[in-house]
């Protein structure tokens, strides 16, 4: 059954009770839930043994899906990597004419960043920036003919954890996910 209108959103996060940003993210989108549907990654799969027809079935629910994580060695929570290897099938998500089911689907990702935005950067300390860092995701959602979006990245976790500086970024999340 379609959810017209409502964005699903993904949350990678592995310790969300010791989270600053991601917790707040998900505490403000909750008030919403005409809106947003969260599916909590580690919540449903503490043992990380993902039901893949489940997760197929909610993909195919949806016409906007956000994976919300935090910037996680230079890519996601281990556990987003398993969910891509698992449940993008050949057959499901690319390769055949029953496949791809998540063509024209709008997808995104929204990453909270512990360290400043101009470390990523070519004068930075990375070398890189976010969206480069990110350009597995961005050609594996294109591989299967999403409609891949501009991430919303928000940085400086590490040093700026004050609840004004945190709730600071929920309008510009919020602004984001308006605008898929």
């Amino acid at each position: 059954m379609k959810k017209e209108g409502k964005i699903l959103i993904i949350l990678v996060h592995p310790d969300l009770e010791k989270s600053v940003i991601n917790k707040r993210w998900i505490e403000e989108l909750q008030k919403y839930p005409n809106q947003y549907y969260i599916h909590d990654l580690y919540a449903a799969y503490p043992d990380e043994k993902l039901n893949i027809e489940k997760e197929q079935l909610l993909i195919e629910a949806y016409d906007t899906i956000v994976f919300q994580f935090p910037f996680y060695w230079f890519s996601a929570p281990p556990l987003l990597k398993k969910w891509l290897d698992e449940v993008l099938l050949y057959g499901w998500a690319y390769g055949s004419k029953s496949g791809y089911k998540f063509a024209e689907k709008k997808v995104s990702l929204a990453i909270s960043v512990g360290i400043d935005e101009e470390e990523y950067s070519k004068a930075g300390i990375y070398n890189y920036t976010l969206k480069e860092l990110t350009t597995p995701f961005e050609l594996t959602f294109k591989y299967i003919k999403a409609d891949y979006k501009p991430l919303f990245a928000y940085y400086g976790i590490e040093r700026n954890v004050s609840s004004e500086w945190i709730e600071k970024s929920i309008p510009a999340y919020i602004k984001f996910l308006e605008k898929m």
